[in-house]
């Protein structure tokens, strides 16, 4: 049992590591200029399905500090705006999101599991890079309602986010998460 424990909070640890990683560097979180397109939703989703809820949580959590400090350190237009508006509701927009990304993909997998095992994890990823896409937009714009800002390139982004990166990005989660959690299953075995 405890080297159970031991593998988990190891695997924890380099997942958390991964996310930090790829979020300060242009592969985990691709700057356009007016929005960051993001690939971190890939490891809370292995995370997540692979180790469960709490882990999930943990680096949902890990993602929204990456986030949060990336939203300080190199921001995008619309996020600068919001900041110089607001930074708790940039707080908000930044962490929020991110930990609701396992509060799906661990309700979605649940449920597809034993129906569709070999489906359950490409949904369950997909919808959880959708959660992202769609609370971190749709948050975004409330709180630019909300501080009288001008929502135009918001509601252009959400627009653009839409129709490119957001299914980009879910696309990418349902290939790229199923086999990485197929993997690990097998090498615990």
């Amino acid at each position: 049992m405890e080297r159970k424990k031991l593998y988990n909070l190891v695997l924890l640890a380099l997942f958390v590591a991964l996310i930090f990683l790829l979020g300060q560097t242009p592969l985990g979180l691709i700057p356009l200029g007016w929005c960051n397109v993001t690939l971190l939703v890939i490891p809370v989703a292995v995370g997540t399905i692979y180790m469960g809820l709490k882990s999930g949580l943990i680096l949902g959590l890990a993602f929204g500090a990456t986030s949060f400090v990336s939203a300080l350190i190199k921001p995008s237009v619309l996020v600068s705006t919001l900041m110089g508006a607001s930074p708790v509701l940039t707080t908000v927009m930044t962490f929020v999101p991110r930990l609701c990304i396992p509060l799906v993909i661990y309700g979605v997998y649940t449920l597809l599991e034993k129906k569709h095992p070999h489906i359950a994890a490409a949904v369950a990823s997909a919808c959880g890079s959708l959660t992202n896409t769609i609370l971190y937009l749709g948050l975004m714009l409330l709180f630019y309602v909300l501080c009288g800002i001008d929502n135009t390139a918001v509601l252009t982004a959400i627009g653009a986010t839409a129709g490119g990166a957001g299914p980009c990005e879910a696309i990418a989660a349902a290939l790229i998460c199923p086999p990485i959690v197929a993997a690990l299953k097998k090498v615990r075995r």
